[in-house]
């Protein structure tokens, strides 16, 4: 039965991919989504999409609770099944749709975790510039804190995408959507020091359109970078865990903080909806509390001060 399945959703799977344009890992979430499904309404004697009823798709997700799931991973599974039924729909595979109005409880979504400007100083200072790889890892990590660029887009680099006029880069994002990413001073002169200099040598004569580049003369990997800078952050005495996701939190949260507005950082960050930009707000109100709770006299129990 599993088999009469499968060709709608290597259907759904090629339109989101080729017209919606979706980047490949959200593809494969969705690819996965589809098989859990179609593997749990075979269990239920379901032959076709047509036989899908509303109460198939409520004890669907309530297997996903029963399983453990995080409230945030079943709210993916109900965004999957609205769109998964919504294009059967739409190409006329099912007469109705079942899917019923899913009401899912918050998905207790974590908070990212971000750097203080004290832990982001001593992690840009940590690279050793008197080497070639010190300068390209002090060019990687202070471009990366001054543009927020996911690790993908900064290991796939290439030099066309870089104004060192207009101070920004040309950056092709989830989805194949291109956006302009400003970068500063500082990021523009340790970029201009690695280009001019180690990335030359580097490369031994080998040409290579990326930017960073290993000692091979290769493009970094991302898993060499992960290694990379967990490995200066520990050097530097950095007690949180560092990835190369948590300068892009660190990032948005700053520029935040600074009196950045909203779309702003959502156009610099590359997020298609603007919710997922706001939850670096709920950063700002946690560390407001937490601000609050530390020095408030109150809070802190220290109520012989407040009453001198």
């Amino acid at each position: 039965m599993k088999e009469s399945l499968s060709p709608y959703i290597d259907s759904f799977l090629t339109m989101i991919a080729v017209e919606k344009g979706l980047a490949k890992n959200t593809v494969e979430a969705y690819s996965r989504d589809l098989v859990r499904l179609s593997e749990f309404l075979v269990a239920q004697n379901v032959a076709s999409w047509e036989e899908t009823q509303t109460v198939h798709l409520r004890s669907y997700l309530s297997s996903l609770r029963r399983e453990g799931l995080s409230g945030r991973s079943i709210g993916r599974h109900a965004v999957t099944v609205r769109r998964f039924y919504g294009f059967l729909e739409t190409e006329g595979v099912i007469s109705e749709n079942p899917v019923p109005p899913f009401h899912l409880a918050a998905g207790g979504r974590k908070l990212p975790q971000t750097l203080s400007a004290h832990d982001i100083r001593k992690l840009l200072a940590q690279p050793n510039p008197q080497e070639p790889l010190g300068l390209r890892d002090q060019a990687m990590l202070e471009l990366l804190y001054a543009t927020g660029l996911r690790v993908s887009e900064l290991i796939s680099l290439q030099m066309q995408q870089i104004n060192f006029q207009g101070n920004f880069l040309t950056v092709k994002g989830k989805g194949s959507k291109v956006r302009a990413v400003p970068f500063g001073k500082w990021a523009r002169q340790k970029l201009l020091d690695y280009v001019n200099g180690a990335r030359r040598r580097l490369a031994k004569g080998r040409a290579s359109v990326f930017v960073f580049i290993n000692r091979s003369g290769r493009p970094l990997s991302r898993q060499g970078f992960w290694k990379l800078i967990r490995g200066h952050a520990l050097a530097a005495g950095v007690e949180k865990r560092v990835t190369p996701h948590t300068l892009r939190h660190s990032f948005a949260t700053h520029l935040l903080e600074g009196g950045a507005d909203l779309r702003s950082v959502q156009s610099m960050l590359g997020h298609a909806d603007i919710s997922t930009t706001q939850i670096y707000t709920h950063v700002n109100g946690a560390r407001l509390k937490e601000v609050h709770r530390r020095h408030h006299p109150r809070e802190r129990g220290d109520r012989k001060k407040d009453l001198e």
